[in-house]
């Protein structure tokens, strides 16, 4: 089989976009490159292999809750009433991971790459993706960690006001990933006071809008997404186009 590395990815910003629509557009592109994957498998030694695309998607979301598919509904606190009040939705979904929520002021950031490309360890794929918040949140003066069992990016980690600024869950087929990460910029973090986040009891979260006291331009907001492009590229050693 060829082992030809494609590490060019395709960016796409897609804006304010409903979740379920999002949700939709990452699983046809993840179906397009794992369709791709089955036909090289197929194929001959000898024979030319199709090349596999790879994505990165931005897009913010209005107010919802998203549910991964080994988490527990008794971390959703609000119920249908609550829900409508609060103008939020409720969607079970395939990712891994607990509850999280998505809304306003938010990057939403959803890599659809084939781990083939890059290396094959979902691992080392979600340390990456941590590594690349890290290096981002790092050029705003703030020490982004790691905390032993719980992915995403954290602050001050082992002390008792430890907080949460990035959330990642994803989901992988025939090592294509899909869903990602959610990085905390001017999120109204009141909407967290609706479920238990990611099932992790006892832990809060936090924003960059709540830790430098200020809340973000949308020009700097560009500045966000504008490192996390570049930490992303060096992070994977990917070139983005």
């Amino acid at each position: 089989m060829s082992t030809n590395q494609n590490k060019k990815v395709k960016f796409e910003e897609l804006g304010l976009k409903n979740y379920m629509e999002a949700f939709e557009y990452q699983q046809s592109l993840m179906d397009e490159i794992i369709q791709i994957k089955i036909k090289n498998r197929d194929l001959p030694e000898e024979k030319d292999h199709g090349t596999t695309p790879n994505y990165l998607l931005f897009v913010e979301h209005p107010h919802v809750y998203t549910l991964g598919k080994s988490g527990d509904e008794h971390n959703m606190l609000a119920n249908e009433d609550k829900l409508k009040e609060i103008n939020a939705t409720f969607v079970k979904t395939n990712r891994g991971g607990d509850i999280t929520y998505h809304g306003f002021g938010q990057i939403v950031g959803y890599p659809i790459l084939d781990l083939d490309n890059f290396k094959s360890d979902i691992h080392l794929y979600m340390r990456n993706l941590e590594e690349v918040i890290i290096r981002v949140i790092a050029e705003y003066g703030l020490k982004g960690e790691r905390s032993v069992g719980e992915t995403g990016v954290w602050l001050d980690v082992g002390k008792p006001y430890a907080r949460k600024i990035c959330a990642l869950g994803v989901k992988t087929s025939k090592w294509v990933t899909m869903h990602g990460f959610a990085l905390n910029v001017n999120t109204d973090l009141r909407y967290f006071e609706y479920i238990i986040p990611c099932g992790i009891k006892d832990k809060a979260v936090t924003s960059l809008k709540r830790e430098l006291e200020r809340e973000f331009t949308p020009a700097e907001v560009e500045e966000v997404k504008e490192k996390i492009r570049k930490h992303f590229q060096d992070v994977f050693e990917a070139e983005l186009f």
